[in-house]
């Protein structure tokens, strides 16, 4: 089945999401994991050390300016994995969601470089969280925080994050049912916010 932006719009509504499989010769599944990981909105913390990190102003954010980078950085192996889900054809289909306004980054930049972000799909009132990188310390968590502010500000009421991890429980990152998940999904799609 060949996946188009319409198909992929249409799984985020129905709250599942696909990741492709490098060992498979990039085969890809869908996933609707439960118990899911979300980062509450109204219940956001950032960590003191962060504060004076985002006091002293590092970083200059940009949103959209070059999404397909933002990708192609997140897909890079790291000392902590060889592989990775974001392959060719998650980034051609992610792009396209880009192009076509369902799809964003938020980006890092430090002296002309690109050094941190993050994407993700937003529709409604929901913004999934996809992949994020850093190359500068801090520079992915600044784009997070500005990431939260943005989607307070627009009226967002979900911020999708997936699957758990050290780093997002951090900032308050908690696991829910998938059917809470589904039912929060359903009040977040009802949501009219702009990213």
């Amino acid at each position: 089945m060949v996946i188009t932006p319409q198909i992929l719009l249409n799984a985020y509504c129905k709250g599942i999401f696909p990741m492709a499989h490098p060992e498979e010769g990039g085969k890809i599944y869908w996933y609707d994991p439960d118990p899911r990981a979300i980062l509450p909105l109204e219940n956001f913390h950032v960590p003191r050390s962060l504060k004076r990190t985002i006091r002293h102003s590092p970083f200059e954010i940009r949103v959209n300016t070059h999404f397909k980078a933002v990708m192609e950085a997140c897909a890079e192996p790291t000392p902590e994995r060889d592989g990775t889900w974001i392959d060719g054809t998650i980034i051609t289909l992610y792009c396209q969601l880009h192009e076509h306004g369902f799809a964003h980054s938020v980006e890092t930049w430090q002296h002309g470089k690109l050094v941190g972000g993050l994407y993700g799909v937003a529709v409604g009132g929901l913004f999934a969280g996809e992949s994020m990188f850093s190359r500068a310390t801090d520079s992915s968590k600044v784009a997070l925080v500005y990431l939260v502010n943005r989607l307070q500000t627009k009226g967002f009421c979900l911020l999708d994050i997936q699957f758990m991890t050290p780093h997002l429980q951090r900032f308050g990152a908690i696991e829910i049912s998938r059917d809470e998940y589904h039912a929060r999904l359903a009040r977040a799609l009802g949501v009219d916010a702009k990213f």
